[in-house]
């Protein structure tokens, strides 16, 4: 039997053939892209930043603290059952994303004469402690048994806030309150120490002269993570605030001009700032809670800004 020839496909046919395979591969192709995102696009989806904020505001620029400690609700001390500090977060973490862990973020707020472990500014291997606490100068010096010389201390311990209110926070709210500056003190170690979880009516700084602003900030933090304090711990704020009339709430809101003034000085503009936090705008001005000028510029030893006089 003869041998079958089977036509050879034109050059015509060939690319029609071709031309249906590709369309259908390029079809396949496309559906899978729509079914499996790709990986940035996977990624978008999962790195979505931890917010960790308090529950309310800051109290407003120019609030006198005794006026803001009648609103804060008077109760019982809560059962301290549950309470751990991992309730709070780990210590120290880096909140504001920043580079630094909060505890250096203090340090590098409180201390003067800095210096660094290397060369980035954030670890602090040395400086000078001007504690207010104690009224005294604590050279500090990192190191296994002398770091603890200077401590950070928790204006309102977070023991107290656990019984007084923060055990109704959101974990992110109770992480915002341990690692909020307003809410933070570096000072003398053995001072912290025995401080332990006191409030306002168990323990007070031993310099009187700074029971004023500690007071004060205890009842800016209160206010603004929502806790509460006892009958007693209320009576003694509201002494230590009797013995100093017009004694400001500490707060990062900015001041306002006063409506009926028509010829605000030239500071009552500027943002509120907190002395020594960090900066973006070289030259840049604020006033602190006090009404201290501040300039957004580095210094001889920090090549960062800050608000410095």
């Amino acid at each position: 039997m003869p041998p079958v020839t089977r036509p050879r496909p034109s050059a015509r046919t060939r690319a029609v053939a071709f031309s249906a395979w590709l369309a259908t591969s390029l079809a396949i192709v496309a559906g899978l892209g729509a079914a499996a995102p790709s990986p940035a696009q996977a990624a978008d989806t999962s790195t979505t930043a931890t917010v960790y904020a308090a529950p309310n505001s800051q109290p407003a620029y120019g609030t006198e603290a005794a006026v803001l400690l009648e609103t804060i609700p008077v109760k019982g001390r809560a059962p301290k059952t549950g309470y751990t500090r991992d309730e709070f977060g780990p210590a120290w973490l880096d909140v504001d994303r920043n580079g630094c862990d909060t505890r250096n973020d203090m340090l590098n707020r409180d201390l003067t004469d800095i210096t660094y472990v290397n060369s980035v500014p954030c670890k602090v291997a040395s400086g000078t402690l001007a504690d207010p606490y104690t009224a005294t100068a604590i050279a500090f010096l990192r190191g296994t048994t002398t770091s603890d010389d200077v401590q950070i201390d928790h204006v309102v311990a977070l023991s107290d806030a656990w019984q007084k209110g923060a055990q109704q926070l959101t974990y992110e709210q109770r992480v915002a309150l341990a690692n909020d500056p307003l809410n933070l003190q570096s000072t003398d170690g053995p001072t912290n120490q025995q401080k332990g979880d006191g409030d306002a009516a168990t323990w007070l700084p031993p310099n009187k002269g700074f029971r004023c602003d500690y007071v004060g900030r205890q009842v800016s933090v209160k206010a603004t993570y929502s806790l509460w304090v006892t009958q007693a711990e209320h009576d003694a704020m509201a002494s230590i605030l009797a013995g100093c009339p017009g004694q400001l709430a500490p707060t990062n809101q900015p001041a306002q001009a006063a409506a009926q003034d028509p010829a605000p000085a030239p500071t009552s503009t500027l943002p509120l700032v907190t002395p020594g936090a960090y900066c973006s705008t070289e030259g840049a001005q604020g006033v602190s809670s006090t009404g201290v000028l501040y300039t957004c510029r580095t210094s001889a030893t920090d090549s960062r800004l800050r608000w410095r006089q």
